[in-house]
């Protein structure tokens, strides 16, 4: 059953190592290149008309990859692997639109924010929905009405405030991976290090499984996840797939993400959260993510309340740019601040496991 988090890794990786370079001679030959902010670092002005949409070679590779290792292996499709894998392609497709509208219709705002909001809500609002079905022969469902960290704890907040808080997590982490897709290669390697840890934990869970408490040394310690190897699976697609696309996507990038590609790394991440329980241990996982929108939060709140900026430019990365630091410093300080995140959520997972054993 491991193989298919091999599978899916390798090709994930492949098909974005050899398909991106394809997808970038499509784009140029359209003319799809990437609209700059004239207030950004000057730095950036070069960057005018890159292609951008370039999450299509990663969301296509991850989809892909997922289901020619279940043909390799001849396993079927879990629930839980399809929904994640919606979540992704229904996030990519709103974040297209915006693309698409920004670059064809030459209109620098894409999609307008009511138009992007309903889009995003119908896809995160379906998943929650649909999270909720497809009990298993244990009873259970691959996401949980229940709050989490590193299992769930505490009583059921019911369905309708689990649809809430579902898509607060969805819009959060989305806008959160959005804002930090402003330098080259930033967003992707640091999603590389979270789907990463993410296949660890899928494959702990799958080993750890209360399914298999008769064959555990101590059933307590279990892990109560509908679908966990499945979730490692989509997991290591996913860090093949970006570390594939990073290829092309490290400064000086020939490639953007753009909306496509962030607002589905954005929602996959958080259904990879939500349906292996570890909804608030994806704040420590995605830390970086989460440092970056709280910038912008602090700078727009500290300027409408004192009229000052706290910082020379948000997002985060663009304060330290201005302060002189070259691009690749940036990148580079922020992929180790990233990586000190995974470590750091990995452990309390680990922790927590040994606490209960």
């Amino acid at each position: 059953m491991m193989k298919q988090i091999l599978f899916s890794g390798v090709i994930g990786l492949f098909l974005t190592l050899v398909g991106t370079p394809l997808l970038i001679k499509l784009l140029a030959r359209k003319g799809y290149g990437q609209y700059i902010r004239d207030d950004g670092p000057r730095e950036h002005a070069s960057k005018r008309g890159t292609p951008t949409m370039g999450g299509i070679a990663f969301i296509l590779a991850t989809v892909a990859a997922y289901f020619l290792s279940k043909v390799i292996t001849g396993y079927a499709p879990t629930y839980s692997g399809v929904l994640v894998l919606g979540l992704m392609v229904g996030m990519g497709l709103v974040g297209f639109l915006d693309d698409y509208i920004k670059i064809v219709k030459r209109r620098s705002l894409g999609l307008r924010a009511k138009a992007k909001m309903a889009g995003q809500l119908i896809v995160g609002i379906s998943f929650a929905v649909l999270a909720l079905q497809f009990q298993d022969a244990r009873g259970n469902t691959p996401g949980s009405t229940k709050l989490s960290f590193i299992t769930d704890f505490g009583w059921s907040i019911g369905p309708v405030l689990f649809v809430v808080w579902a898509l607060f997590m969805i819009l959060a982490m989305s806008n959160g991976v959005n804002l930090t897709d402003g330098l080259d290669g930033l967003a992707t390697g640091a999603s590389v290090l979270v789907f990463g840890a993410y296949t660890f934990i899928g494959v702990w869970q799958f080993q750890e499984s209360c399914a298999n408490a008769q064959t555990l040394t101590n059933p307590n310690a279990c892990y109560e996840v509908r679908d966990p190897l499945d979730l490692a699976v989509i997991a290591s697609a996913l860090m093949g797939a970006c570390l594939g696309f990073l290829w092309w996507n490290t400064s000086p990038a020939k490639i953007f993400m753009g909306d496509t590609g962030s607002l589905a790394l954005g929602g996959v991440l958080t259904g990879l959260a939500i349906l292996s329980r570890t909804e608030l241990l994806v704040a420590i996982m995605g830390g970086l993510f989460v440092l970056i929108t709280m910038s912008v939060v602090i700078q727009v709140g500290s300027f409408r309340l004192t009229g000052r900026r706290v910082f020379r430019m948000a997002p985060l990365q663009h304060h330290f740019e201005l302060k002189g630091w070259s691009e690749v410093l940036v990148v580079v300080r922020f992929w180790i601040i990233q990586g000190i995140c995974v470590i750091v959520g990995l452990g309390l997972f680990y922790a927590g496991w040994a606490a209960d054993k």
